[in-house]
């Protein structure tokens, strides 16, 4: 699966100009051959391009692979396909859902312009959520199975251990947002 998630990003490069990685973030990443998830006695292996050569050239972040994904995308260093339909329209969907079953910790602030800008809408709805603000039954338990959310971040998105990410608005604040999910 990670495999063929670094042959995707590097498959979606944009030719030529780098970035330099200088910014406060340090990263560091394992090649194929030792990054414990890849047989390195498998003769493909080194076929497979390392995730430094593939990510470098990519705005840094702090967390995760260590990859700014949203800028990445913003500034044109990355193209990815939104739908497994090349043919399929990009629709940019600019509005946000605050999610209010959290418990203790804060509301949820779900953007939508910042996963349409990457993904049609028909990959999450209605398969992974109803389009029904509300009508989704999504816990963190469900999302750290890998289910709703959990599809994408702690795979190809920002990983779960970055909860402020999500759990962004504090309760006092989202009375003001007219969208709310339950």
């Amino acid at each position: 699966m990670r495999a063929r998630f670094w042959l995707s990003v590097a498959a979606v490069l944009v030719a030529g100009g780098g970035l330099a990685a200088a910014d406060s973030v340090i990263r560091k990443w394992k090649p194929v051959t030792a990054d414990e998830l890849h047989d390195p006695q498998n003769p493909a292996v080194p076929r497979l391009q390392n995730p430094a050569e593939a990510l470098s050239v990519l705005p840094p972040a702090n967390a995760g692979n260590q990859v700014d994904w949203v800028k990445a995308l913003r500034d044109g260093k990355i193209q990815p396909r939104t739908h497994i339909d090349s043919n399929t329209p990009l629709r940019i969907l600019d509005s946000e859902v605050i999610m209010t079953r959290t418990g203790d910790m804060p509301y949820v602030r779900f953007p939508h312009r910042a996963h349409t800008e990457w993904l049609d809408c028909s990959n999450c709805h209605d398969a992974l959520f109803a389009s029904k603000i509300g009508a989704t039954p999504i816990t963190m338990l469900a999302i750290l199975q890998g289910e709703y959310c959990g599809r994408c971040h702690g795979a190809v998105s920002f990983p779960l251990t970055e909860c402020a990410r999500c759990h962004n608005t504090p309760k006092a604040a989202a009375g003001a947002v007219p969208r709310r999910a339950p």
